[in-house]
């Protein structure tokens, strides 16, 4: 007969196992894109979707809001998708160009009509979240709520050279490149990452920088705003840039906060977030 603490601990060693279980994780099929894949759990009337960061995934970027947002949204179905060339959404090959956070965008919403879920809200990091404001602006009868972070509608001079700094990952330490490297191998990451950096300078080049100025001002859905005061990826100009246009949207910002505050101050920002998409 085990103890009462024998029990915790084998409980607590079980956990993980058995929250991960409670997610399913398949493949679907969507039109003029492939198949995409997702992570999905809970089982609520309501949709959420989590849209990862470059070269991100379900797993590699919302680990902790896979896990935990489904109790603390419970009238929710979590939905994390793995964007086309991303994660194991392979094939399609991943293409770059000007429009691909706008075909990102049209390729969401076709997947959340083929789960037949045709109204949702966005969760959305950094490219996710550029992606998100890209679809909530174009498809705002769509779009129910928007919550986005690490996020800048357009690039300056001072992210130009950081991406400069940052295209060759061979420079990174192996902390940084080992998760990704997994998710791709040591030379598909490293060719995927130098596109998407040639890609961002690329606005810079040929739109004077703009990524999504302009949707930013169409997004009609209610927002939140979060913010990690120390994002050493975005300038710091953002933020204000984005309140100032999106007058009415909700902001939190984290004073100690980088650009992973989701993951870095995982408990908080779900609480902050799930009270934002529990409000009517």
């Amino acid at each position: 007969m085990l103890s009462g603490t024998q029990l915790g601990r084998l409980a607590s060693r079980l956990m993980p196992r058995i929250v991960r279980s409670l997610h399913t994780e398949r493949k679907v099929q969507v039109q003029g894109t492939g198949d995409l894949h997702i992570v999905e759990c809970g089982s609520g009337s309501r949709s959420l979707l989590l849209m990862p960061g470059a070269l991100g995934s379900a797993w590699t970027d919302f680990k902790p809001q896979i896990e935990q947002l489904p109790k603390l949204l419970p009238d929710h179905t979590i939905i994390a998708w793995d964007p086309p060339g991303y994660g194991k959404s392979v094939p399609p090959q991943r293409k770059f160009g000007l429009e691909f956070y706008r075909e990102d965008a049209e390729a969401a919403l076709k997947l959340m009509r083929a789960l037949d879920r045709p109204k949702f809200s966005i969760l959305g990091w950094s490219d996710g979240g550029i992606t998100g404001l890209v679809l909530a602006a174009r498809h705002a009868d769509s779009v129910e709520k928007l919550a986005f972070w690490g996020v800048g509608a357009y690039i300056n001079e001072s992210e130009m050279k950081t991406l400069a700094e940052i295209r060759d990952v061979a420079k990174w330490s192996p902390r940084m490149r080992e998760p990704m490297e997994k998710v791709y191998g040591v030379e598909r990451f490293a060719q995927l990452w130098a596109e998407w950096a040639d890609a961002e300078c690329d606005f810079y080049k040929h739109r004077g920088g703009d990524i999504c100025r302009t949707e930013v001002e169409q997004v009609k859905a209610p927002t939140f705003i979060l913010h990690g005061k120390k994002d050493p990826v975005i300038a710091a100009e953002h933020a204000p840039w984005l309140r100032e246009r999106m007058p009415h949207a909700r902001y939190h910002e984290f004073p100690e906060g980088k650009h992973n505050i989701h993951l870095r101050y995982a408990e908080e920002f779900n609480k902050l977030v799930s009270d934002f998409f529990k409000d009517k």
